[in-house]
Formats: structure tokens, C-alpha cells, sequence
């Protein structure tokens, strides 16, 4: 059951990894650079464009490399799809929360694994309770059985001290 989850947790992010690429590979191609020196806003209109800051420049959004390298903008004064938030601080956030959803899965993982051996304990305590009880059963027979073959014996005078000792006919 965990493998199964596993794999369709696997390819459910290969096939949205897919679809993230193959958008971008497909989206018709924009012209930022004629909203440079006009404003962030009017710059992140277009959603394959950064805003830098720094440069009042308005930059098609490298998608070869997965982060925009220094020369263009440094993080700090890059702005996607925010004009509020920078990208070093929307990397971070985003970091982040990706972590604290891994963390989760894993505790949850953990949990579920933990909840299945918590009802196998529970079902070893059954069987032992079950086996003791079995075993007491047992024990009570075999005493029944020793005092009717005793009381026999008695009535027929088998007894002897020695119980190693050999019957003789007298």
C-alpha cells in the first residue's frame, strides 16, 4: 500500500513537472522590454516577465535557468509575479513551505507505519493472552486427569510410596 502511494505520489509530480515544462516551452513569446520604465505593475501583467528594480527594467524571465543569475538582476531586487515581494524572499517562502509539506508527509508516513505495528502489538497481545489462557486450561486438565487416576488408584489399592517402585502380585 505505501509503494503504491509512493508511485502515484511519483508520477502525479512527474506529470505536473511535465505539464510546468511543456507550458513554458509553449507559451507565445512576449516582448517585455517595452514595459521597461513604466512600472512594476504594468510589467508583471505579462507573467513571463521580472521586474528589477535596481535597473527600473523590465526582463523577459530567464526559463533556461531556473533562478535569474546576478548579471541580469540580483535576487533582491527581482520581482515576479509580486511587485511587493522580492524573489529572494518568494524562493525562501517557498522553500520553505515545499519543507514543511515533505516534513509532513514523512511524519504522516511515519505515523501510519507506527499506527500498523500499534495494531500488530495489539493483536501479539491477543494471541499471547489467548495461548496463556490455553496453556492454564491445559494445566487444569492435567490435574483433573492426575487426581481421578490417584483416587483410582486409591480405590484399588495401587498406591505405593515409592512410585518408582514395581507392582507385585501379593
Amino acid at each position: 500500500m505505501f509503494q503504491t502511494r509512493t508511485f502515484f505520489l511519483s508520477f502525479g509530480f512527474f506529470v505536473f513537472s511535465f505539464a510546468v515544462v511543456f507550458a513554458q516551452t509553449t507559451s507565445p513569446v512576449t516582448n517585455c522590454t517595452i514595459k521597461s520604465n513604466t512600472s512594476c505593475e504594468e510589467c508583471l501583467k505579462i507573467v513571463s516577465c521580472l521586474w528589477c528594480i535596481s535597473s527600473q527594467k523590465c526582463i523577459d524571465y530567464p526559463v533556461k535557468s531556473v533562478l535569474p543569475s546576478h548579471s541580469v538582476c540580483p535576487l533582491s531586487d527581482a520581482r515576479w509575479g509580486m511587485c511587493w515581494m522580492n524573489f529572494q524572499t518568494l524562493i525562501i517562502t517557498i522553500s520553505v513551505i515545499a519543507g514543511v509539506i515533505i516534513v509532513a508527509i514523512f511524519v504522516c508516513c511515519f505515523c501510519c507505519c507506527k499506527c500498523e505495528n500499534i495494531g500488530s502489538k495489539r493483536n501479539d497481545k491477543r494471541m499471547e493472552r489467548q495461548a496463556h489462557l490455553k496453556s492454564f486450561r491445559k494445566e487444569e486438565r492435567k490435574a483433573e486427569m492426575r487426581q481421578r487416576h490417584d483416587e483410582m488408584r486409591l480405590k484399588y489399592g495401587l498406591t505405593k510410596d515409592n512410585q518408582y517402585s514395581r507392582f507385585e502380585n501379593s
